[in-house]
């Protein structure tokens, strides 16, 4: 038997009970490895287990096997492949996914998360920082701090996290010259000192060597700091207690006619049996009949604990609600400034619709501005417009109802939130709240008198949107002229939004970047829903060349009172007429944006209805709009 395992052996438990029963005292520290590409993070984690003794003989023979396969370490042992699982990273010798490993030492117990160091794994690394207590950041010895060891550096300060290690690795590929690691160390912490870090520990260590792991290396007498496991078993993390309850509500339980119980986790506080507590969304207040978890009932639940409870009444309570203690409400908003981390290769833009996912709730929400992005270099702020892969921003947003909210300095999990694609259902962006926009909470709806029903009944018929979308000179102007002709007839209040003529008021301000469409289809759905709510018949003619913006439009409108009309003649027909000379432009270079050509057109996947010009003459076309849209019977009851 080694020295090594003599001193293990010395240390465990006599029993499993008695195993078990240190397990359980045990503290629990979780960590996130971080840094650029080949640092060792995915080494130094399988050398922590291989020094903790963590593995078993049937993983040791496959560890020595994969080393022959996949190893890059020659004859020697390639401690990373206990970490790299996926097949792709074993061959390309690369982190991609987040490997969450658990081990344990006589002093404490670990969660070790080992994040990408690619940068467009990024939101990967967010992933794992998300959890973590504290991050050890690696760094190559011969490269020194890089762009992305900065980037990890931010993002950990980011994510709330306060305590750094910073592992200067291969140390032994510098010889282990002092000068080289203290040049490391003084160039990351003057990067750091803006970042708010508690603590950073700058340990030399070489990770596949086993220097300063778990003992102290004689090739560093330099060096008089702990070693890597002497830190991570005596880092106290300070986790905050708070008084307040937040309970998010994940699943109404209705096993049976005779239970209705409401399932989720404490998030923080605690709650007991006859606590009385507060639907934030409805304000209503009840009492705690009963807390029920896997191992039957209990008298309180702590946090993190996982439970159902009976309230002593009836409420109105589903997934999404958040509950709190009566005494101590939560707030909530619906527009706030966060920093944004972008994850997704299509750009962000102002004005576009997504969903927010804020611990159990969701909610549609767009981004309102971007305030500035953030050089990951120099942590300077820059001008931006719109968001890129990777970026990490400050931004405004509003959502489409009120939010149960905090900052994420105080609230991990009211101050966090993603945003979803809603056409991909991908996640896009990761986002940290700062604090609620003062104008949320001074802007009220006021109740009016006359309501649409009043003015629709005073019009004789029913307010409704019919949205034009096609290529330029497909018709659509032509098109909601002739059917506006056509209700003008019967006697119907009708209005023509068209795309040309407010890009002369209303929307005279932009152009036509992605961005700028995209701004220019909101106003226009928001003006739209306005006048139908005077009682209109509303006719937009737009290109509206994007499938998100056109379905933002629908909800917003309503599915009952919006009508998609889709003008698809094709292209070349739409580029022979070129009434306006747009295509005559686009292809000479002159008009860079133009939809069909130099931009995309992303046509409706199920509009309402379907017309080509080149296949009907305008009185078909009117006629068939006229029934599609049931323009003409729209009258209301008096």
């Amino acid at each position: 038997m080694t020295p090594k395992a003599q001193k293990t052996a010395s240390n465990t438990p006599s029993t499993i009970e008695a195993y078990l029963e240190q397990q359980q005292d045990q503290d629990l520290l979780r960590l996130i490895t971080c840094g650029s590409v080949n640092d060792g993070k995915s080494t130094l984690i399988g050398r922590l287990l291989w020094d903790a003794q963590q593995l078993t003989d049937d993983q040791l023979i496959a560890l020595k096997n994969e080393s022959k396969k996949y190893g890059t370490q020659g004859a020697d042992i390639d401690f990373a492949l206990l970490v790299d699982g996926l097949s792709a990273e074993r061959e390309q010798g690369i982190t991609i996914d987040v490997a969450y490993r658990f081990f344990s030492t006589g002093k404490r117990k670990f969660i070790v998360a080992d994040t990408p160091g690619h940068e467009q794994y990024t939101r990967n690394m967010v992933t794992g920082a998300s959890t973590a207590d504290m991050a050890v950041i690696l760094v190559d010895a011969r490269q020194g701090v890089l762009t992305q060891t900065r980037r990890h550096a931010y993002l950990v300060s980011l994510m709330g996290i306060r305590h750094v290690l910073l592992a200067v690795n291969k140390m032994d590929l510098v010889g282990f010259d002092a000068s080289t690691y203290q040049r490391t160390v003084e160039t990351f912490e003057q990067f750091a000192q803006t970042l708010g870090f508690t603590s950073i520990t700058p340990i030399p260590l070489s990770a596949l060597k086993g220097d300063n792991i778990t003992e102290r290396s004689a090739n560093t007498p330099w060096h008089s700091g702990p070693t890597l496991m002497g830190y991570l078993e005596t880092i106290e993390i300070n986790t905050p207690n708070p008084e307040r309850l937040v309970f998010p509500v994940q699943w109404v339980n209705r096993p049976d006619a005779s239970f209705r119980g409401f399932s989720g986790y404490v998030a923080e506080g605690k709650l007991r049996v006859g606590d009385e507590i507060r639907v934030t969304r409805s304000g209503q207040t009840v009492a705690i009949e009963e807390i029920v978890s896997m191992n039957g009932p209990m008298q309180e639940a702590l946090c993190g604990d996982a439970v159902t409870l009976r309230l002593c009444k009836g409420v109105d309570v589903s997934r999404g609600d958040i509950l709190s203690l009566s005494k101590s409400p939560l707030d909530t908003t619906d527009q706030f400034e966060a920093t944004l981390v972008w994850m997704n290769e299509e750009p962000g833009l102002i004005g576009r619709s997504y969903e927010v996912k804020l611990a159990t709730q969701r909610a549609s929400a767009s981004i309102t501005g971007i305030k500035h992005r953030v050089n990951v270099n120099t942590l300077a702020h820059e001008a931006s417009k719109q968001l890129s892969l990777n970026d990490i921003s400050l931004c405004t947003l509003a959502t489409s109802n009120p939010l149960v909210f905090d900052s994420y300095q105080q609230s991990r999990t009211l101050g966090s939130f993603i945003l979803v694609d809603r056409t991909t259902n991908a996640t896009v962006a990761a986002g940290m709240i700062t604090h609620s926009l003062r104008r949320a909470q001074n802007v009220h709806k006021q109740a009016l008198s006359i309501t649409r029903n009043d003015r629709e009944n005073l019009n004789g018929h029913k307010g409704k949107v019919i949205w034009f979308t096609g290529l330029s000179g497909s018709g659509k102007s032509t098109l909601a002229n002739a059917l506006e002709i056509e209700l003008h007839a019967l006697g119907h209040r009708t209005y023509i939004l068209d795309g040309d003529n407010v890009r002369q008021g209303l929307n005279k301000d932009l152009g036509f970047t992605d961005a700028d469409r995209v701004e220019n289809i909101r106003r226009i759905a928001e003006v739209a829903k306005l006048m139908m709510d005077a009682g209109l018949i509303v006719m937009t003619a737009f290109i509206s060349p994007f499938r998100r913006e056109r379905q933002m439009a629908r909800e917003l409108i309503g599915e009952d009172n919006f009508i998609e009309v889709y003008v698809s003649t094709p292209l070349e027909v739409c580029e022979q007429r070129d009434i306006k000379g747009l295509y005559k432009k686009a292809r000479s270079g002159q008009l860079p944006n133009l939809s069909g050509v130099g931009s995309p057109y992303e046509p409706p996947l199920a509009a309402d209805l379907d017309i080509n010009t080149k296949q009907l003459n305008l009185s078909t076309a009117t006629a068939q709009l006229i029934k599609a849209t049931h323009c003409s019977s729209l009258t209301t009851t008096q």
